[in-house]
């Protein structure tokens, strides 16, 4: 390092300067900047790079910092260190694709540049000529990065931020996405930096044999059958090529009205009633068509009804006219997450003074409830009144979609598996036609996305909170899951439909060429980003397994065996503390009062009739049952009356207090939150030591029974996450706190910069350290 005098020269020339010449200065510099490459996947190029890039560390108030290399590919953004100091725990979350300083083009949200101590937005075709003293990266997953642009080249300097701009902000096709060059320079071989043992034991309901299962596991053989009429997309791309009907409808009306208005199969209640979904009719200027297009809907869910043994009736629900709007969904989103991309800590802490009413402003933990009442109401008809559901929508690839898997993981306990959730997610989202593409924003057509899947993964998280012991997983798989979706390699998330992606799939026009398709990987995947040591933390250990001999309703689930721990019931574990730091708005009104008539976290009256209003359109074509109020205290109180059955039904709370903020996913990333050898983690690490004790002496009390030797340790024991001291809240994403240095200016990147030589090199100290 380079040490240098405040006074009007140097006060002592450091050895370093006097015995190295600048060819030997300029061999270290090669040497050290060959070392900072970038761990390039498969298909992965690198765009543009500088050097004497500054990360600025939050954690020390963006005084301190790492000097790096800032490096930009066709997939991700990359910032590489020589110098950068961490701390001797080893990290417990490590992803195979994204390094801990890599950004995804793909998770980018908003990126600005600071001139003169003044942030402004940087966008597409605007960029200044001037160059910016600091560059700040918004992504999707929360974090902000601070990157110092004061040491660099001005020429590589404009060329890094015009390269990501670009490639991150601007719009873009499909086939430029980087899962097309990263499978296709795999030959199609490998799905990932390791090659898949066994397929994921996850039912992708791309095959009539994986719906026949579904029916037959629900017992709805006899009232509903799977059609193969859509086979290679020739009704409709907007439907899967299989998918379950009742039996009352003809394959004549599939093709008649191309899907529309035909009542799809969800799930099937014990009793003999439904859950289905259904697109709405599209509107026609033909008086006549309309109207006998409303009368064979009225009949055919008339039918619907009577078909049943017990002639159930059928309510319809139309879901545009009591839940929110794609663009009021969007516009509480957005204000929403503004709330947790923070600066600095004088930023937070000015925040934290009106946080409470910052929260409900953004209205978006109100979305959250209206979902969870909705399926809450829809639930009680289904358990309750023995009615079957028929949800509408105009697409029906949105909301649809939403409510349907929210209630099939509050009824269906095989959902709340981790094989079962990742399979409903196959039959509801992907087979439902739900628009990945366009509603995550990957091809950045839109000014924002509009996060469905996201409100779904919330509503599933408040469950998760409200009953952990019903729960396969861990809210840390379900906050990796969120992150996923930012990864450009997954075809889980990254198609309209089923169509798009074998369409999509295909090295070339010739569509006949089935043996050069490529095969991108699946999400569910998840030997591609993480080691086993990382899917164990995905599983629950207060999980309390389904006995085995109640597995009627039950797929076999197929797992490694190196995590057979995972199907250990823990009865001793029922009872979880509260989780720390939880979050909730001011108490509100509960599910069967009256709603408050101020607006903010419980919405007016008048947006119901509003709601309604624009549901007109819908319901014109679809016949809606009377709506008879719901009795919603007389079902509940009966149901909290008796002990809570976890593999059972489980009813959300959805008043102002219970609704929680995820605060794994919105506060990972903020220091001033994190809570050191606390938090719900530290709860849960206990309960792990305590398992891990137990199985340890019911093997050594088992052992001494059969008067076996001793066996060698194996995994099915849970072993806790780490040492308690080295734990903090924002565990698997962070353990301590990252050491960090002042950042100096090497000796070696002096002759690069516009200094020009040694003998220009500035009196003053504090233009070469920049941190005091």
């Amino acid at each position: 390092m380079l040490s240098l005098g405040s006074g009007g020269g140097r006060t002592a020339k450091p050895s370093f300067v006097s015995y190295v010449s600048p060819e030997e200065i300029k061999k270290k510099e090669k040497e050290v900047t060959d070392e900072l490459k970038p761990r390039l996947l498969p298909g992965e190029l690198v765009i543009c790079e500088a050097n004497t890039i500054v990360k600025y560390s939050r954690e020390d108030s963006l005084q301190r910092g790492f000097y790096g290399k800032l490096v930009c590919t066709n997939f991700k953004i990359s910032f590489l260190s020589a110098e950068q100091l961490l701390d001797d725990v080893e990290q417990s979350y490590r992803n195979k694709l994204m390094g801990e300083n890599d950004i995804s083009l793909h998770c980018v949200d908003q990126i600005f540049g600071v001139y003169d101590d003044k942030k402004k937005p940087i966008l597409p075709g605007v960029i200044k000529n001037k160059i910016p003293e600091k560059l700040l990266l918004y992504c999707k997953d929360f974090r902000v990065f601070h990157f110092g642009l004061r040491y660099t080249k001005e020429e590589d300097a404009r060329r890094l931020i015009r390269g990501i701009v670009h490639h991150s902000l601007n719009t873009t096709s499909l086939k430029c996405l980087f899962a097309f060059s990263y499978v296709g320079a795999a030959g199609g071989l490998k799905v990932g930096p390791v090659e898949i043992e066994e397929p994921p034991p996850t039912i992708m309901f791309e095959t009539k044999t994986d719906w026949k299962m579904e029916l037959d596991r629900t017992g709805s053989l006899l009232d509903y059958r799977v059609i193969s009429i859509n086979e290679s997309y020739k009704i409709s791309t907007q439907l899967p090529q299989f998918f379950a009907v009742p039996l009352s409808v003809v394959d004549e009306d599939i093709k008649k009205y191309k899907g529309k208005g035909i009542p799809l199969w969800c799930w099937s209640h014990s009793s003999g009633c439904a859950l289905l979904k259904m697109a709405a009719l599209p509107e026609t200027a033909d008086d006549n068509t309309s109207q006998m297009d409303k009368v064979w809907v009225e009949r055919l869910l008339q039918v619907l009804g009577e078909t049943h043994p017990l002639n159930h009736t059928v309510r319809t629900e139309i879901l545009s006219a009591t839940l929110p709007t794609l663009q009021e969904i969007q516009t509480s989103y957005c204000k929403f997450k503004q709330l947790f991309l923070l600066d600095n800590a004088a930023e937070f802490w000015e925040s934290d003074i009106k946080w409470l009413s910052a929260l409900e402003n953004a209205n978006w933990l109100e979305v959250i409830r209206q979902c969870l009442k909705k399926a809450l109401d829809i639930v009680e008809c289904l358990e309750h009144k023995n009615t079957s559901v028929v949800l509408v929508e105009e697409n029906c690839s949105d909301l649809c979609c939403l409510i349907a898997s929210l209630v099939q993981v509050i009824v269906d306990p095989y959902f709340r598996t981790i094989s079962g959730f990742q399979s409903l997610i196959q039959k509801e989202w992907l087979m439902g036609c739900h628009c990945f593409l366009d509603r995550c924003n990957h091809l950045r057509s839109n000014d924002k996305e509009a996060p469905i899947f996201l409100l779904f993964l919330e509503c599933v998280w408040q469950l998760l909170q409200q009953y952990p012991a019903a729960f396969e997983f861990t809210e840390t798989y379900v906050t990796i899951l969120s992150d996923s979706m930012y990864i450009p390699i997954f075809s889980t998330f990254l198609f309209n439909s089923p169509h798009q992606k074998d369409n999509n799939q295909m090295l070339g026009e010739d569509r006949r060429m089935l043996s050069r398709s490529l095969k991108l990987p699946s999400v569910w995947e998840w030997s591609v980003q993480f080691e086993n040591s990382v899917q164990a933390l995905f599983y629950n250990p207060l999980y309390i397994g389904k006995p085995k001999t109640d597995q009627v309703r039950r797929i076999q689930r197929m797992k490694d065996p190196a995590l057979n721990y995972l199907e250990i019931a823990h009865e001793n574990f029922l009872d979880i503390p509260e989780p720390q730091r939880q979050m909730s708005l001011p108490s509100s009104p509960s599910f069967h009062s009256r709603p408050s008539s101020k607006k903010g976290f419980l919405r007016e009256e008048t947006d119901n009739l509003i709601k309604t209003f624009l549901g007109k359109k819908i319901s014109r074509w679809t016949f809606t049952a009377e709506d008879t109020s719901v009795n919603y205290r007389q079902f509940y109180e009966n149901w909290r009356s008796k002990p809570i059955d976890h593999h059972g039904l489980l009813l959300p709370l959805h008043d102002g207090p219970a609704i929680k903020l995820w605060s794994q996913r919105y506060l990972r990333w903020i220091p001033e939150v994190q809570i050191l050898g606390g938090g719900s983690t530290t709860a849960l690490n206990k309960a792990c030591e305590i398992i891990d004790e137990i199985k340890t002496l019911q093997k050594k009390v088992s052992q001494r029974i059969l008067k076996r030797k001793p066996q060698s340790p194996n995994n099915d024991v849970f072993a806790p996450f780490h040492q308690s001291s080295r734990l903090s809240s924002t565990f698997p994403f962070g353990t301590l706190r990252r050491q960090s240095i002042k950042p100096r200016i090497p000796v070696s990147i002096n002759l690069s910069m516009s200094f020009g030589s040694m003998e220009n090199l500035p009196d003053d100290e504090e233009e070469l350290v920049f941190a005091k």
